[in-house]
């Protein structure tokens, strides 16, 4: 089959690798329909994630068809169409068990595209597949679907659940990206008085605006002077910080109220100052955290109900066979006006599965 490759910083490649085979008796296969492109697969080639090895297929989000399961898999069979899940998740160890699936520790969290092989491929192997797939109705639209493989739970639940929004707060999200304008849609279920994005592209500007922000501003000593003006100098109540820069995070930490909540949610490759000589009395608290997708099913429903501006952030897609042409234009976001890229690739007629 094809996939997209990791070389190390900087580098990889569509090219041929083996077909995927069962490899554990709670695998399945699934032959990809729909993959998008994360600001997180940016991050691995830019060197930032130095446990992907090189020669790892990329990607962790899919929308796709069964076409093999394990012996133990009971809740898919082939032929059923599936949301694959960022996150992999066993079931059974203490942190599944707490719904804290992003940790697992019996070979889940996040580790397609990561640890082992991902979904930027034509078939992709997913371990724990009863836990880790999502079965989708015949009306949902594949590349709507395909984002709530990892930002739209990554944005509510890291985002806005993380940073406890409620009605009458003031939230500003930092970052106009995929996953703060995901933010900004899902903080609206709890009828915050106002949001406001910050960003240094006008076009995201212009995007967050439609998604349901109150009011923009561009990165710097603008924002953090809006939201003084609008907050008579007392600060957010809550701060979602969606960039993964140290500049970004430490704005954040100045805009929030005492008393508030910072929501990191962007996937950071070098260290941010905190500064507690002026946080330690303020009584701020500040979360991190990686995506557990306790939500999926949720926003799942939701999404069927037409309640989620999914279509919206999808600017550019691409045959399957274009995955590097996307990841430039992916890249070059600034430039290219993309939020999300989706690639939608060619049916097969048949796969070979090998047994262990």
């Amino acid at each position: 089959m094809k996939a997209l490759v990791f070389h190390g910083s900087g580098k990889s490649a569509w090219e041929d690798v083996a077909d995927p085979g069962i490899q554990d008796a709670t695998d399945a296969i699934v032959r990809v329909d729909a993959v998008t492109i994360c600001g997180t697969d940016l991050h691995i080639l830019n060197g930032d994630l130095p446990e992907v090895r090189p020669g790892t297929v990329l990607g962790h989000e899919a929308v796709g068809e069964v076409v093999e399961v394990g012996s133990d898999v009971r809740t898919v069979r082939p032929g059923d169409r599936v949301l694959v899940s960022c996150i992999t998740a066993c079931g059974r160890c203490r942190y599944c068990r707490e719904g804290s699936y992003g940790q697992c520790r019996a070979g889940g969290g996040w580790i397609l595209g990561h640890l082992i092989d991902g979904t930027q491929a034509e078939y992709v192997r997913v371990p724990h597949a009863d836990l880790s797939t999502y079965a989708l109705r015949g009306a949902v639209d594949s590349k709507d679907a395909v984002l709530l493989a990892d930002i739209f739970p990554t944005a509510y639940e890291v985002g806005v659940l993380n940073g406890r929004v409620r009605p009458a707060d003031t939230v500003v999200v930092v970052g106009a990206g995929p996953i703060g304008l995901a933010a900004i849609a899902t903080a609206r279920f709890y009828t915050p008085e106002r949001i406001i994005a910050v960003d240094l592209s006008p076009a995201r500007l212009d995007a967050a605006k439609r998604l349901g922000a109150d009011a923009v501003a561009s990165a710097g000593d603008e924002a953090e002077q809006l939201v003084a003006d609008l907050t008579e100098g007392l600060g957010a109540d809550v701060v979602i910080e969606a960039v993964g820069v140290p500049a970004s995070f430490e704005a954040c930490t100045r805009m929030v109220r005492p008393g508030g909540h910072v929501a990191n949610v962007g996937v950071h490759g070098k260290p941010a100052t905190l500064h507690l000589e002026d946080l330690w009395i303020k009584n701020v608290t500040i979360t991190t955290g990686l995506v557990d997708t306790y939500s999926t099913p949720t926003l799942l429903r939701m999404m069927a109900a037409g309640q989620l501006p999914t279509s919206s952030l999808v600017t550019h897609t691409f045959p399957m066979d274009a995955m590097e042409e996307a990841y430039e234009v992916f890249a070059r976001a600034a430039d290219t006006g993309a939020l999300k890229v989706v690639l939608g690739g060619p049916q097969h007629d048949a796969l070979t599965i090998r047994t262990p």
